[in-house]
């Protein structure tokens, strides 16, 4: 039997932009209410139903021309990128709508632009709940829908509202072309996104908020919603956990069929799919806060989506978050199998030939990396679900030799290792803080890798022949010289001004001593073989480091690591060697 099932709802935002206290706000009003229709809570989600949405919303529908048909709204309780990226199903995320949550104040942060890049990978729509409002300087709280309230503000605090407002509008397109309006003023929400201002702290906006998100789910996600509510049961895993008193148990997010303790299960894991038994299944104890240590949890046989169930059974080796959960019969256990098999590892990420090594807690995670380093350009060679292994550290090591910034491991919601002389490991719980460490390193690891290649390349010189300092004219020439810019060594080839090439510097010898270098502003007598003074050479003459074209090359790729007086040289020589051949050094 076909039936539409409650929109899944993820919440995403920036950390301290206040996606907790949105979704408590939502959820949290009516968690210990007996009316009917009262909020209640599974595990993992909150489920809204249709009559408490309604009569949150009030006039707003009918205002609207809004007739819901959905049962209601689920919401998955552990909001934040994780959670997004760990609920997945075959094609997608599991989540079918979020809501961005951006403090007001504060605009579009790190977080924020990562939760719409991950959004938007996924395809998922979403709306953006611009939070604190009432922290707006001067802005009063009253108890009106929330176009009444900023109406009622001084044309003061109504002018920074607005300016507010369309600061997140310019963010949106300035950084992924997306426009977007109040909600009020959205034309078309399947081109604009829209904005709902809110004020989680004093219940502000939160009626709007559920009227937007349950409307658009209902007109543009209702294909998506059908499901067999007597059908085999499809599921995700959101969190594996020790419970006092319970064991082992799996929070499960169920969005279509059935599930029936005693019921086969096919459940993937990190070697595969494992075929159990559901032993026992439990939910919150009626009008508690499954959050409270002291509340506790009763046992139920079946259960039916969409909704999220605490799920015990005898097997759970290798069960990590993100991975998908079916019940099947005897006739379906092996193409029930075989749909897992595949779920598991058609993670969509193409690799390269040669790139770093990524690695996340589940496959959601791992696709939403895989995207946001792509964004950036970084090439990836291996992408796996787990914490690091021997073999990812075997991989990066073969790399090193090929290409050091490729000898890295990435790792997002996984346990740290240390890094290694020759592999860097960097791991974290936020994605953009991950790619911003690596960035970082990268930048230095290529300034230390091109100073290695520059400490054994030539580098430009200019000197001068200085007046009564021919101290011998021949066999070798040895004559008194200053250093104008760069720095002077010994073996040198040296040309004039005008491109004629001169020799080699044999020597120099400064206070009775041979010196290997001379810097900038030194003097000291060099001697050069196979030249007279008065003939090739005279006093006051301007000389250069004659470098070669693949020398002249390789410090002009590595210009960022030479002084400013060294590119000075560098297309000074360029000049002077450019007159004779248009194409040198290019």
């Amino acid at each position: 039997m076909s039936s539409i099932r409650s929109p899944i709802v993820s919440v995403l935002g920036h950390v301290d932009h206040g996606k907790s206290s949105v979704l408590d706000a939502i959820r949290g009003s009516n968690i210990l209410a007996t009316e009917a229709g009262a909020i209640t809570q599974a595990i993992g989600a909150s489920i809204v139903p249709l009559e408490t949405i309604q009569n949150k919303c009030g006039e707003l529908l009918g205002k609207m021309g809004i007739k819901l048909t959905i049962p209601g709204l689920l919401f998955i309780d552990t909001p934040g990128h994780a959670a997004f990226t760990s609920l997945r199903k075959r094609g997608g995320s599991l989540a079918d709508i979020a809501i961005v949550v951006v403090d007001i104040n504060e605009g579009f942060k790190p977080q924020t632009i990562e939760a719409i890049e991950i959004l938007r990978a996924a395809r998922t729509p979403f709306i953006i709940a611009a939070n604190k409002l009432d922290l707006l300087p001067r802005f009063r709280v009253d108890n009106k829908p929330v176009l009444g309230s900023i109406a009622g503000q001084s044309p003061e605090v109504g002018q920074t509202f607005e300016t507010k407002m369309y600061e997140l509008v310019g963010q949106l397109y300035d950084k992924f072309q997306i426009t977007a309006d109040r909600f009020d003023r959205v034309t078309d929400f399947t081109t604009q996104v829209a904005i709902i201002p809110v004020s989680a702290l004093k219940g502000v906006g939160l009626p709007e908020t559920l009227m937007v998100i349950s409307a658009l789910a209902q007109k543009y996600l209702e294909k998506n919603l059908l499901l067999e509510v007597s059908g085999p049961a499809k599921g995700t895993v959101l969190e594996v956990k020790e419970e006092q008193g319970l064991g082992k148990t799996m929070d499960v997010i169920l969005y279509n069929g059935t599930l029936k303790t005693n019921d086969v299960v096919v459940i993937g894991t990190l070697n595969g799919a494992l075929v159990t038994k559901v032993k026992a299944m439990f939910e919150p104890e009626a009008n508690r806060e499954m959050r409270d240590k002291k509340s506790g949890f009763k046992s139920v046989k079946e259960v039916i989506a969409a909704t999220g169930v605490k799920v015990s059974c005898p097997e759970m080796e290798g069960v990590i978050s993100g991975m998908p959960l079916y019940s099947c019969n005897k006739d379906t256990l092996e193409k029930t199998k075989e749909m897992v098999e595949r779920e598991i590892s058609e993670a969509d990420i193409p690799l390269d030939d040669e790139g770093i090594i990524i690695k996340a807690d589940n496959i959601g995670s791992l696709e939403a990396l895989n995207v946001l380093l792509r964004e950036k350009g970084f090439k990836i060679r291996a992408a796996r679900v787990g914490p690091i292994s021997k073999k990812d550290l075997t991989d990066a090591q073969t790399s090193y030799d090929k290409e050091p910034l490729h000898s890295v491991i990435l790792g997002f919601n996984i346990p740290s290792v240390p890094s290694t002389d020759h592999i860097k490991i960097i791991t974290n719980d936020v994605i953009y803080r991950i790619i911003e460490t690596y960035e970082e390193w990268s930048k230095e690891k290529e300034k230390e890798i091109a100073a290695q290649k520059l400490d054994g390349l030539m580098r430009p010189a200019k000197i001068e022949i200085l007046a009564n300092c021919i101290f011998r004219q021949s066999n070798p020439c040895v004559v008194g010289v200053e250093v104008l810019e760069g720095q002077l060594t010994t073996n040198m080839p040296l040309m004039k001004k005008g491109g004629d090439k001169l020799t080699s510097v044999k020597e120099i010898q400064a206070d009775k001593k041979n010196h290997q270098t001379l810097d900038k502003g030194k003097q000291a007598a060099i001697s050069l073989p196979n030249i007279t003074a008065g003939r090739q050479v005279n006093e006051g003459d301007i000389l250069y480091t004659d470098i070669p074209p693949p020398i002249f090359r390789e410090l002009k790729k590595h210009s960022k690591l030479l002084s400013a007086e060294e590119i000075e040289i560098l297309r000074e020589i360029a000049e002077i060697k450019r007159k004779e051949d248009p194409f040198w050094g290019k």
